[in-house]
C-alpha cells in the first residue's frame, strides 16, 4: 500500500522518466535514512534554526514549480558538504555549516514528494515510515560511529559519513524519479514561467489565508517548542540530576528509538483508521503532556524509563500532523504548506534550547559539569524541601507540558474533515456514474491530488 505509484500520466513527457522506476515511498525512505545516518555517525548534531525558518517555505514553494527531485538534491548536497570538511580545514567547516542551516529542509520536500505519490487515506502511514526511518538511522548510526572512532580514529568516522553523503546524492541523482506531475511545472529549466507563479511569497500569503493551516502551524509551534529544547538538554539531565550513566544513556536512546519506529509504522496507521487523524494529533498530543509532566516530577530513573515509554507514543504527533495539513492544502501547495511546518520546527530548533536552558537558570538547576551527580548527594538533595529540586526536578518540562497543553486546545478547533474530502465529495457529486463505478480503471489512473479544486 505505501509504495502505491501514479500512473504513467505523470511521467508523460522527456526526462520525467529519469530515476528507477515509478516514484514510491521508498525513494523517500533511502534518501531520509542516508542523510541522517551520515550525520548520526559523526553523533554531531545538524544545525537548524532561524534560517530554515525563512528558507523552508521558499524551498517548499519553489519545489510546487520545479519539481521535487532538483531541490532534495540541493538540500542534500548543502547539508552534507559540511561533513569531509571537519578534517580538512576548521574555518571552511564552520563556513559551511553556517550556510548549511539553510538547506537543513530535506524533510519538507521529502514530504511534499510523498504527498505526490499517495492517496490521502495511505498518507499519513508513509509519513509515518519516514518518520521512522529518520528514528532508525539516529538509533543505529552513533553507536555504529562510537565503536568506529574508538577502534580506528575519527578519521575513518568522516571518510566513512562522507562516503555515505555520497552514495546519497548518487541515488537521488540516477535513482529517484520526479514525483510532480508534469503538467504542473515547466517543460524545462528554460523555459519560461510568470513571477505570480514562482514567487513563494503569494504562495505564503495563500496559505496564510486559511484558517485550518494557520491553526496545525501553532499546534505544531506549542508542541515542538519544547521538544526541541528537551532535545539540547534532556541526556545531560539524565546524567546530571537523574545520575544516568553512559551505558544507561545509550540503552535509553536505543530502546526508545525503537519503540518510536514502532509507535510511527504499527500504531499510527491502526489509530488513523480507527479515530481519524485529528484525533490521532490529539492522542499524540495527551501522551505529549503525560511525557512531559513525569519527566519534570520524575527524580528516580525508572520514572524516566516509564515516562520514555510515554515518549514513543507521543512520536505519532508529527507524521499525523504533517498528513492533517497535507489533506487541508491543494496539490499545487504542498511543497509550501510543507515548509511551513519544517520552518516552524527550524524556528523553534533556535528557540527551544534558549529557553529550556533559562529555565533551568532561574530554578538553579546546573546542567554545566560532566560529572554525574552522586546517588548519596542527589538523595539528600530531593529530600532538602527547602530546595526547588525536591519538589520539582525539572522544571522545563512542566513549562513545556503546558505549552503542549495550549496545542491540545487549538487543535480541538481544527476541522474534522479536510478541504481536499469536501472537493472529491462535490466533484463525486457532479459525476456520480464514475463514483457509483466500482472499477474506475486502474490503480495508476487514480489521481486525488491533481484534482482541480475550483471544479
Amino acid at each position: 500500500m505505501l509504495v502505491k505509484r501514479v500512473g504513467p500520466k505523470l511521467g508523460a513527457g522527456v526526462g520525467a522518466h529519469q530515476g528507477i522506476g515509478q516514484p514510491s515511498v521508498y525513494h523517500a525512505v533511502v534518501v531520509i535514512f542516508l542523510e541522517f545516518f551520515a550525520w548520526g555517525l559523526l553523533t554531531t548534531p545538524m544545525l537548524t534554526g532561524f534560517l530554515s525558518f525563512l528558507s523552508a517555505p521558499l524551498i517548499g514553494a519553489l519545489s510546487d514549480v520545479w519539481g521535487r527531485k532538483s531541490f532534495l538534491l540541493l538540500t542534500v548536497f548543502f547539508t552534507c558538504v559540511p561533513i569531509p570538511l571537519m578534517r580538512i580545514s576548521p574555518w571552511w567547516y564552520f563556513g559551511m555549516i553556517s550556510v548549511s542551516g539553510i538547506f537543513s529542509v530535506t524533510f519538507s520536500v521529502i514530504f511534499a514528494y510523498v504527498a505526490d505519490i499517495t492517496q490521502e487515506h495511505e498518507r499519513s502511514t508513509a509519513y509515518g515510515l519516514v518518520s521512522a526511518t529518520f528514528a532508525a538511522s539516529l538509533v543505529t548510526s552513533p553507536a555504529i560511529g562510537a565503536y568506529l572512532s574508538a577502534n580506528y580514529g575519527d578519521n575513518l568516522v568522516v571518510l566513512v559519513a562522507t562516503v555515505v553523503a555520497v552514495v546519497d546524492i548518487c541515488f537521488i541523482l540516477l535513482a529517484v524519479p520526479e514525483s510532480l506531475p508534469e503538467k504542473m511545472r515547466p517543460a524545462s529549466w528554460g523555459a519560461p514561467i510568470s513571477w505570480e507563479q514562482a514567487d513563494p511569497f503569494a504562495s505564503l500569503k495563500k496559505v496564510g489565508k486559511d484558517s485550518t493551516v494557520l491553526l496545525i502551524c501553532i499546534t505544531v509551534f506549542l508542541s515542538y517548542l519544547p521538544e526541541a529544547g528537551q532535545y539540547s538538554s534532556f541526556f545531560l539531565y539524565l546524567r546530571q540530576i537523574i545520575g544516568f550513566g553512559s551505558a544507561s544513556i545509550a540503552a535509553f536512546i536505543a530502546v526508545l528509538g525503537i519503540m518510536s519506529i514502532i509507535a510511527q509504522t504499527a500504531f499510527l496507521g491502526i489509530l488513523m483508521r480507527s479515530i481519524g487523524n485529528k484525533n490521532t494529533v490529539l492522542l499524540g498530543l495527551g501522551f505529549q503532556i503525560l511525557q512531559l509532566v513525569w519527566y519534570g516530577f520524575g527524580s528516580e530513573p525508572w520514572m524516566m524509563w516509564a515516562a520514555g515509554a510515554v515518549a514513543a507514543m507521543s512520536s505519532i504527533t508529527f507524521p499525523a500532523v504533517s498528513a492533517l495539513v497535507s489533506r487541508n492544502a491543494e496539490s499545487d501547495q504542498q511543497g509550501v504548506v510543507q515548509g511551513i511546518i519544517t520552518g516552524i520546527r527550524g524556528l523553534c530548533n533556535g528557540l527551544g534550547p534558549a529557553l529550556y536552558g533559562f529555565i533551568f537558570f532561574l530554578f538553579h538547576v546546573e546542567l554545566s559539569g560532566l560529572v554525574p551527580v552522586q546517588s548519596s548527594e542527589k538523595k539528600n538533595t530531593m529530600e532538602d524541601p527547602s530546595d526547588e529540586r525536591a519538589i520539582i526536578p525539572g522544571p522545563p518540562f512542566l513549562f513545556g507540558a503546558c505549552a503542549v497543553l495550549l496545542a491540545f486546545l487549538v487543535a480541538l478547533f481544527i476541522p474534522e474533515h479536510s478541504k481536499a474530502s469536501s472537493t472529491r465529495k462535490h466533484s463525486n457529486s457532479i459525476s456520480s456514474t464514475q463514483s457509483n463505478n466500482p472499477d474506475r480503471g486502474s490503480e495508476e489512473d487514480i489521481e486525488p491530488l491533481l484534482q482541480d479544486s475550483s471544479v
